[in-house]
Parts: C-alpha cells; structure tokens; sequence
C-alpha cells in the first residue's frame, strides 16, 4: 500500500502548486523517506486527500518522473525508481558523489597510459602540443551495475602515478593527496549515443543515449589540473544545477 506523504501547499504563495507538490515529494525521496521500489500514491487518491485538482497532481508527478525520480508502469502504477546518483552543484568527483549517496564505489582501471599524446587536451592544460600527458580510463560501477566510463588526462608530472590508488580512492582525493587542490572547473553537460565500446561497459542495448560530462579543472592559482570527458547511464546518474536569478 502506497504511503501517505504529509504535504504543505501554500494556496497564496505564488510558486504554482504543482511545482511546491513536487518539490515537497522529491524531498521525501532524495532524504529516503521514499525509497526505491515504493509505491507511489495514485493521482485520484492525492488530489482527493490535498484537495487540489488531478491535473496538477498529473504535472507533479510528470515532473518527478521527468527527473528520473519516479516510474510509471501500465497495470502496476506509479513507484519510486531505483537509487539514482545525483552530481550537486560542488566540485566533486564521481567516487564522493556516490560515498556521499550511501554507496559503495567499485572502480576498474581499464587503461593507465603516461606518455600519450593529445594536442587539443594538452593545449587544454597550457602545455605544448607534444607534450606527452597522462590518459586514465576507468569503469566506476556500484552495487547495481556499472555508472560511467570516466577519462581523464594529466599533466606528465603524473607520471609515476601509482594505477593501484585509483581503485580505492577518487582521483580530486589522489590529487589532494600529493599537494595539487581543485578549485574551480568549467563543466560541459550533453548527451549522445553510446559507441560500441560503452555500451559494452555500461551494458547498454543499442541506441541507447549517454550523459556526458566535458570538465576543465584549475587549482586556486588558475593552473590546469587535468581535463575530464566522462559518459554515463542516464538511468544511474543525474546532474543537479542550482541557478540564481541576477
């Protein structure tokens, strides 16, 4: 039986009462009120009970199945969808995101390649052309199955990066680690299809779409740190983004 959630709508607030419906119950989930697999209250019985009309329960919860935060099924209703990982607006990486959710980051280190040359990402990070840069590729999975494919590129000082330190530990840590702290990145989110080689690793059928996540990363002197092109399961992972009005 679905739970009845306690809910506070403001008839004289000008926030539309679909919106503050399903702000209220999107906190209910993210907090584990709600957790994944429950069922969700039908539209009927919670326009009845917070005497408001369906149509706004029907954007509410159109709203919430739009962020991936619930799942409508014909002949079994409405349910909170399975545990999604949410990127905040704070410069973190994937492995403190999924720490910060409750979950148990699995990594696999599918290349570790010092000397490589990239002439765009090398001109990313201040360097010369030729200059030969460090390339990571790794699988970051959880208890469900495989996130995302993540790959990074260094400076050369990365070198003698030990490859074992990335199972355990988030590379923004590894980096903390030896004295080289983020501070600020620019970040590009877009989506696009999966390549062969992803869909393998993410165990994706075919025409399947992946988030992406472009990211260029200074330390507090402006420095370049590293570049990161990362793509992920969009049924795994969201982008939150808070923006302010000017």
């Amino acid at each position: 039986m679905a739970a009845q959630i306690p809910v506070s709508i403001d008839r004289r607030s000008p926030v539309p009462l679909s919106h503050q419906l399903a702000q209220q119950l999107a906190a209910e989930i993210d907090t584990g009120v709600l957790k994944p697999g429950d069922a969700f209250e039908n539209e009927l019985a919670l326009a009845e009970r917070l005497e408001v009309s369906r149509p706004t329960v029907r954007r509410a919860i159109g709203d919430l199945a739009a962020r991936g935060l619930l799942v409508r099924r014909r002949g079994i209703g409405t349910t909170v969808a399975k545990a999604v990982v949410h990127r905040r607006k704070d410069l973190a990486g994937l492995f403190d995101d999924l720490v910060r959710e409750g979950r148990t980051p699995l990594t696999e280190v599918l290349a570790f390649e010092p000397g490589r040359s990239n002439p765009e990402v090398a001109r990313i990070l201040g360097l010369e052309p030729d200059t030969p840069l460090v390339h990571l590729e790794r699988l970051r999975s959880v208890e469900e199955g495989p996130v995302a494919v993540l790959r990074n590129w260094l400076p050369p000082q990365w070198a003698g990066l030990d490859p074992g330190e990335l199972t355990g530990r988030g590379l923004f840590s590894i980096l903390r680690s030896h004295g080289v702290v983020p501070a600020v990145a620019q970040q590009a989110i877009g989506a696009r299809p999966a390549v062969a080689a992803e869909r393998r690793l993410l165990r994706l059928g075919q025409d399947v779409a992946v988030l992406t996540m472009s990211r260029r990363t200074y330390d507090a002197t402006g420095t370049p740190v590293e570049f990161a092109d990362h793509c992920y399961r969009h049924d795994r992972y969201r982008f939150d983004v808070t923006v302010y009005a000017t």
